[in-house]
């Protein structure tokens, strides 16, 4: 057997299913298999954002400790594959990502693109939907999903001044209610929808939360408030009795449909 049979694509962790809620991190990993080597890029590529969200693998495992809640993690670097777009967005396998030319992603075969899709995306996906799944067949209710993701502080030259920001499509159940309890501390600059718009047809929230008709939310930590391990762990104690609140509404476990604004489901 060999060591790429054994790489796993995702880590599960373990938490009280009953709870209805699940964390999910799409982008917490940076590893490769080993065939894949380094995909033509110098070690310190593996650094930057292009490779994974810094900072999000431990704000998650401490929500997971502090809520009692299972979570799923990607393993593998967004280089490799995102999991975090649909099947045939252009960007699911990035050839150019913030002026780095990946060499291992050009020309891309069709089949090398479903290799990847088969061996890493797919089975990250299955192992959220499978979790997803187990909650509501836990509770007898509709799951709360609660996805975490960091972004720079600057894009382009241009500086990003929200410490936290809150992405969303139409389900704003979960999302008001976070949006408040974030802008409450006067320290913090609170994006909606920023820096990012989240209406973005295919990606882990549209797939598995909003087709269902479940109350989510996705979450975009800015890096350099989550780089160190201390600082990570404290965002993740601050976002405990919020989500813990949200968790706790009584709409929060119903199925509701709002659709997209994508499109139709």
């Amino acid at each position: 057997m060999t060591r790429d049979a054994l790489f796993a694509p995702f880590e599960a962790i373990e938490g009280d299913r009953t709870k209805g809620l699940v964390l999910l991190a799409d982008h917490a990993g940076r590893a490769l298999p080993e065939e894949y080597g380094d995909l033509g890029l110098p070690a310190a590529e593996f650094d930057r954002h292009i490779a994974y969200d810094i900072g999000v693998e431990t704000v998650t495992r401490r929500l997971a400790e502090r809520l009692g809640v299972p979570a799923v993690m990607a393993r593998f670097s967004r280089l490799l594959i995102d999991p975090n777009r649909g099947e045939d967005d252009p960007t699911l396998i990035r050839q150019l990502y913030d002026g780095t030319i990946v060499p291992a992603n050009y020309p891309m075969s069709d089949e090398e693109r479903e290799r990847r899709l088969e061996r890493y995306y797919r089975p990250y996906h299955d192992a959220v939907g499978s979790m997803v799944a187990s909650v509501a067949s836990a509770t007898g209710a509709a799951p709360f999903i609660f996805s975490i993701h960091s972004f720079t502080p600057s894009m382009q030259g241009r500086a990003r001044p929200w410490h936290v920001g809150v992405l969303w499509d139409s389900d704003a159940r979960a999302v008001r209610p976070l949006l408040d309890m974030l802008s409450a501390d006067p320290a913090l600059t609170v994006g909606d929808n920023e820096p990012y718009d989240g209406a973005l047809r295919g990606d882990t929230m549209f797939r598995h939360a909003i087709v269902n008709g479940y109350a989510h939310a996705l979450i975009e930590l800015r890096q350099d408030l989550i780089v160190e391990a201390r600082d990570a762990e404290a965002w993740a104690d601050r976002l405990v009795p919020i989500l813990e609140a949200i968790n706790a509404l009584p709409d929060i476990h119903e199925v509701q449909q709002h659709g997209s604004r994508t499109g139709p489901i």
